[in-house]
């Protein structure tokens, strides 16, 4: 096995991405929600969503959408924002230069130097598709230019594990602002679904179809099924000896029990309270990242962004 050292920083460099790519898309599908429906409180679904991205604010002080573009997008000092992800992407990079690509390097080093400080009103869209872009291609480097090794397969448990929460967090915020919530369609949009689920149903998203395509869907990559069956496969290949007896491994323990949980639970069951159980996927993996730290790289003291449970 790799230093555990290189292991730790490969498998953050995987999630922070991620992270930025997911906060982006959540961001942009509220954000813009807002400015196209009056009729919802801004206050109350800022609040909202700030709760979902797991960060407290004074119940005394009105929250606009400026403040939470302060907070998730450019704060350089909460964990739960873009920039924050962003700079700590690049600093794992740095302490890993052993086994990252001069590629990867220049384009997570690039990336924090271009993080904007401030972002104009009439830019916000266009800032959310540049860190979509920027994730994509620090992605794509890495899939196309690393070996099947143990390094890639620790980059891509971090990043599988980190889709699958931010996946259920992007579903959580379905019910935010009620009826006014963001459509099937927009959701299904936001994470570049939209096409890919029109292709596999032939018809306009209702609620059972779409939430069964981000759930359970095992072809398309950003479902929550799929994003845990790949994290299960890479914890696998790190440690491929078979057991007779059960599966000793506490981290694919975790997330093969949430993914029988959803395989196996009527999909109308889900939907009906699917803040709970969006809530149990957030914590299963929360959970699962705990124990791969505990296992792979236990002398260090885990990255927790606001809203883990680590």
């Amino acid at each position: 096995m790799m230093l555990s050292r290189i292991a730790e920083s490969l498998f953050w460099i995987g999630r922070y991405i991620e992270r930025a790519d997911g906060t982006a898309r959540i961001l942009d599908v509220h954000l813009q929600l807002l400015l196209e429906d009056p009729w919802i409180e801004e206050d109350t679904a800022c609040r909202s969503l700030l709760s979902v991205m797991g960060v407290a604010v004074d119940p005394a002080v009105p929250v606009t959408r400026g403040d939470v573009l302060s907070i998730l997008a450019v704060d350089r000092t909460q964990p739960a924002a873009i920039a924050y992800s962003l700079q700590a992407a690049r600093e794992n990079a740095r302490r890993a230069r052993e086994v990252v690509s001069t590629e990867l390097w220049e384009v997570l080093n690039t990336t924090r130097a271009r993080m904007p400080r401030r972002i104009p009103g009439d830019k916000v869209h266009e800032f959310f598709a540049w860190v979509r872009e920027r994730s994509a291609l620090a992605v794509g480097i890495v899939e196309t230019g690393t070996s099947r090794d143990e390094a890639w397969s620790v980059f891509t448990l971090g990043r599988s594990i980190e889709r699958a929460d931010m996946t259920a967090r992007l579903l959580a915020t379905r019910s935010l602002t009620e009826a006014s919530g963001p459509s099937w369609t927009t959701i299904l949009r936001s994470v570049g679904a939209y096409e890919a689920y029109l292709r596999t149903y032939r018809g306009v998203p209702s609620a059972r179809n779409a939430a069964e395509f981000l759930l359970l869907d095992r072809l398309f990559p950003r479902s929550i099924l799929f994003s845990v069956s790949r994290a299960e496969q890479c914890l696998r290949e790190l440690e491929p000896e078979v057991r007779r007896v059960g599966v000793p491994d506490s981290a694919q323990r975790l997330l093969g029990q949430i993914r029988s949980e959803l395989e196996f639970r009527p999909i109308s069951d889900i939907i009906a309270d699917l803040p709970r159980h969006m809530d149990d996927v957030q914590s299963a993996t929360s959970a699962a990242s705990e124990a791969v730290r505990q296992r792979y790289f236990p002398t260090n003291a885990a990255p927790v962004w606001v809203g883990d449970n680590t």
